[in-house]
């Protein structure tokens, strides 16, 4: 039997990382890789606005380029922009860009969105929302959401050190937007943590935080070890995972020697406690896998977290096909040794449209990728339902791919339904993209686009999500 990769859908190459060039930039050209290793000079570097682009990348783009990026800020941007120079050099990073291979470029296309890039027909789903999770209506205190029986989500703040086109946050995160007045939190900063870690102690049934935000690297390492030291101080609490994007986006963060030594002494305490950690990163294309971002998960390692894992996002043009996946996962795995753990399907929030894909396609990339990866580090793909949480994409109840119209169950009350009786028997929706669908449902759905929303629940629940698509 041959052993080779002959004939397969996907042929396996093992690749070498390489740190893009940045000199190849004009506004880079005399940037030492002194300058590129110190995280200050990459936080006061970092690309905010067209101007700043243009002081990076001048006259490589062309002046529509340019103008398709303002139009996107004014009329379509729910996240302002912010970009490390970290990962603004992982675009196109294998030559001098142009304006066709910049636009085209994966990573371009979620940290850098234009105008073009956007939706004309459905720019916005007509169940998208600025809080498409629900995480506020299920925070126990400001910040911490304690939507699963044993798990919360601690925000512990409300910035990154970059900005994602797609956040699913974006309703509380980041700078507001002509689009969206970004929510701000109400109580202070340490009251606020002091709030989260009174109410782990009074709830026994929680055992896993994830430390998040925003992006753990934005808040000061002291501030941030004493946080997770009062965690470690509490007797139910046995994971803890440190949420940090920056780990591929600004990996210098993550070198520093006093953060460094700062988490073996946190990895230490929870050692001696039976309390594992582990952190997760979010990267969504194999070429920002480069040796810096290697460097920084190994530190990581050696520092004694128990696993750095990756939770990608699955976004149409970035890595919406099986080889693209496939590719990012062993760069991940072979190149950083990061463990692939999840791709979540894009949230249902507004002018995401372009990235989304539909339920039918995850299942099929998820058939795709099997096989290739060890067990452990096959990532699952799921849909973040609202209010149910994650599902495997193949757990859906109901399915009516016509109108992209998916029915899922849960098996566990929200922290909204302890005391309703029936929460276990509701189904949820969620919706695909209608510009995916064929032209059955793209016309239903023109014509019901404004359904009442509680009508809609009341027939879904009469007949298990079924009656809502019958035609009226």
């Amino acid at each position: 039997m041959s052993t080779t990769t002959e004939g397969q859908p996907y042929a396996y190459r093992r690749r070498e990382l390489v740190e893009p060039d940045w000199r190849r930039l004009p506004g880079w050209r005399d940037v030492t890789e002194e300058q590129w290793r110190d995280v200050q000079w990459q936080r006061v570097s970092c690309v905010k606005n067209e101007g700043q682009l243009r002081e990076v990348v001048g006259d490589l783009l062309d002046e529509s380029f340019y103008a398709d990026l303002a139009r996107d800020q004014r009329e379509r941007a729910t996240m302002s922009m912010l970009l490390p120079p970290q990962m603004l050099n992982t675009i196109v990073p294998d030559r001098v860009p142009d304006t066709e291979a910049f636009l085209a470029d994966p990573v371009r296309r979620y940290m850098l969105p234009v105008f073009s890039d956007r939706r004309t027909d459905w720019p916005s789903h007509p169940r998208a929302s600025r809080d498409s999770l629900h995480e506020h209506d299920m925070w126990a205190t400001e910040g911490l959401t304690h939507r699963y029986p044993t798990k919360v989500l601690a925000e512990v703040l409300p910035t990154c050190p970059q900005y994602c086109g797609h956040c699913t946050r974006m309703d509380l995160v980041g700078n507001s937007t002509t689009q969206v007045t970004k929510l701000k939190f109400a109580v202070k900063p340490n009251q606020r943590l002091d709030d989260m870690l009174d109410y782990l102690r009074r709830t026994p049934q929680v055992r896993d935080v994830v430390v998040s935000g925003g992006d753990v690297a934005n808040m000061p390492w002291p501030r941030l070890e004493a946080f997770l030291t009062s965690l470690l101080e509490i007797e139910n609490i046995r994971d803890i995972r440190l949420a940090s994007k920056a780990l591929m986006g600004m990996p210098q963060h993550w070198l520093g020697a006093d953060l460094r030594e700062g988490l073996a002494r946190v990895c230490r305490t929870a050692r001696s406690r039976g309390v594992m950690i582990a952190l997760h990163t979010h990267v969504n294309a194999a070429q920002s896998v480069t040796p810096l971002v290697a460097e920084a998960s190994a530190a990581m390692l050696e520092a004694g977290v128990r696993d750095v894992r990756n939770q990608g996002v699955l976004m149409e043009g970035v890595n919406a096909t099986s080889e693209d996946l496939l590719d990012l996962c062993f760069a991940l795995l072979d190149g950083a040794g990061v463990t692939p753990y999840y791709f979540y399907m894009c949230d249902m929030i507004p002018f995401a449209e372009h990235w989304r894909v539909p339920v039918a396609r995850a299942q099929e990339l998820q058939h795709a990728i099997l096989g290739y990866l060890p067990g452990f580090a096959t990532p699952r793909i799921v849909c973040d339902v609202p209010f149910v949480g994650k599902r495997w994409v193949h757990q859906l109840a109901d399915y009516d791919r016509e109108r992209g119209i998916s029915l899922w169950r849960k098996n566990y009350r929200t922290g909204l339904e302890l005391e309703d009786a029936t929460a276990l028997d509701r189904s949820h929706a969620y919706y695909d993209p209608i510009h995916t669908l064929p032209e059955a449902g793209r016309r239903w759905w023109a014509e019901n686009a404004t359904l009442d929303l509680a009508a809609e629940s009341r027939a879904a629940e009469a007949s298990r999500g079924l009656a809502l698509l019958q035609t009226r």
